[in-house]
């Protein structure tokens, strides 16, 4: 019976951690291919136009979000809550309910959005060449919404391989037709044009998935139709979930972009275009967050829906401490490099931005905690703690932003992110605490931030060029590994997952498997 029990425990910590490696290792692709959407735009538009495009950014990000309400992780959390109870009909029922509802509400946004693009573009910025893009950015809210929907189908069935088969031809498509309308000569609106077709696309592929994988697979059964009064019913459990997530992930948006916004009002465009490439290289580390999250929500609804007060400890803990340990190192890196990464992926012009990128990594570092303890609370049916950390982060972050950008430029705007994101990662953290039990890492955690230092040393003595950063991608892995070594980070745990991986390398396993047997003594 104890084997049992144990081998189910490392059965469910690797079901996370391979959730989370597969979403990992997608984000870092499509990534790099946002990346070289950047690069390519950054390159074939001027800085005026390219400007124009960072500051509509802010509104197709702010739309996604505002749109969907918050419904795609109320999708996976209460598919994952019945699917563990086998309850095939009621996951059904939330998919179809949800969808009807997040369709509504993405027209609905999409209209807003198409008036209120004129007061912004002129009355508030005084930039006409950015009236069209905002208008385009409307088109894109049904299909962002319908495409939300069935990724939460997926994300609730821990098919996070048809997540990231749904982005890729999202990404694809984004690239290809926005360079080719830019081209052309639509500039600006041509870049935002092609996020139109690429969700165009991603639904049609997500949606043969899901009726592939889920459809086909789950709903085999006769349902009977709910009543009017049942849909409504479940229409409110749905929202009591997702408005506090809209919340949420609107008070996200708002502390990536508000900086990009008093930019736009304060600092001709071309400041926008320095601050936009920035900030999304700051982001680069939080992709490691969110992909730990994705898996994390519907884990720790499974282990609430299941009462196992255990397993829920281990997924927190583990959540924690995967991000941490990826987190720090690619922050540390890239606030190293901060100057050739923006020449290098850009252009020499946008290395005026990287005084700003070095604050907004800081801040993403804490912001990148503050994103798994939201998504472990959401798991936990306990959303309104994060959003209200948000809350008050953005009140803080307009408050700083009104007062240092038009003191220091895009150099205020990064400083006033990087003090809202460190309280609400504060607050957050304390609040995953009160409504589980589980103690933050913090020893880890200082392990783990003493072996980035170790490597952040070590990588500052190399040239800050591109050859350095060449070089970065040899030393920083080699330095990082031996500050692990020294603070004695590696634990057991950590085996299970390496097993795994290494597995899968055929003739090479029993290589590796030498390797790590060196290392044993180190391990905790």
């Amino acid at each position: 019976m104890i084997k049992n029990v144990t081998t189910e425990k490392e059965n469910k910590k690797s079901k996370l951690a391979e959730g989370s490696i597969i979403v990992l290792l997608g984000s870092f692709i499509f990534r790099i291919g946002g990346f070289l959407y950047r690069f390519i735009l950054s390159r074939i538009l001027d800085a005026y136009s390219y400007g124009i495009f960072g500051l509509a950014l802010p509104f197709q990000n702010f739309l996604t979000i505002t749109a969907a309400g918050g419904i795609p992780p109320a999708i996976a959390k209460y598919v994952a809550e019945y699917t563990a109870v086998d309850n095939e009909e009621m996951s059904r029922q939330i998919i179809i309910t949800a969808t009807k509802l997040i369709i509504s509400m993405g027209v609905i946004g999409a209209l807003i959005m198409f008036m209120i693009a004129e007061p912004i573009a002129i009355g508030w910025w005084h930039k006409p060449d950015a009236l069209l893009p905002l208008q385009l950015v409307s088109i894109i809210a049904p299909f962002s919404v319908i495409v939300g929907a069935l990724r939460g189908a997926f994300q609730g069935y821990y098919q996070m391989t048809n997540i990231l088969y749904s982005r890729a031809v999202e990404q694809i498509f984004t690239i290809l037709v926005a360079v080719i309308l830019v081209l052309v000569g639509w500039k600006a609106a041509g870049a935002i044009m092609g996020s139109v077709i690429g969700f165009l696309m991603s639904i049609i592929i997500a949606y043969w998935l899901y009726k592939r994988d889920v459809k086909d697979k789950y709903f085999t059964g006769t349902y009977r139709k709910i009543t009017r009064k049942e849909e409504m019913e479940l229409l409110w459990v749905i929202l009591k979930f997702s408005i506090p997530v809209v919340i949420t992930g609107i008070a996200e948006i708002s502390l990536y972009d508000l900086g990009t916004l008093f930019i736009g009002a304060v600092l001709t465009s071309n400041f926008a275009g320095y601050y936009t490439n920035a900030s999304a290289v700051a982001r680069l580390p939080l992709i490691i967050s969110n992909a730990v999250a994705t898996s994390a929500l519907p884990a720790a609804s499974e282990a609430l829906s299941l009462n196992n007060i255990e397993l829920m400890k281990t997924y927190i803990s583990q959540t924690y401490r995967y991000s941490i340990m990826t987190i720090f190192p690619l922050s540390g890196a890239a606030f190293v490099f901060a100057s050739p990464i923006l020449g290098l992926l850009f252009g020499s012009e946008y290395v005026a931005g990287s005084m700003a990128m070095k604050i907004l990594v800081l801040g993403m570092i804490l912001f990148g905690i503050y994103i798994v303890s939201s998504s472990l609370c959401q798991g936990l049916g306990k959303p309104r703690g994060p959003m209200r950390s948000l809350i008050i982060g953005t009140i803080i972050n307009v408050f700083l932003s009104v007062i240092l950008v038009s003191k220091y430029g895009i150099e205020g705007a990064a400083l006033s992110t990087a003090v809202a994101a460190a309280v609400i990662m504060i607050l957050t953290v304390y609040q995953t605490y009160k409504y589980s039990s589980v103690v933050p890492p913090i020893n880890k955690v200082v392990r783990i931030a003493l072996s980035t230092i170790f490597m952040m040393i070590c990588l500052s003595l190399l040239p800050q060029s591109t050859l350095g950063i060449i070089l970065a991608v040899f030393v920083a892995p080699v330095t990082y590994f031996l500050g692990l070594l020294i603070t004695a980070s590696i634990e057991k745990e950590d085996i299970i997952v390496f097993k795994g991986m290494i597995n899968k390398l055929g003739p090479l396993s029993k290589y590796v498997y030498k390797i790590g047997n060196k290392f044993k003594r180190f391990i905790k």
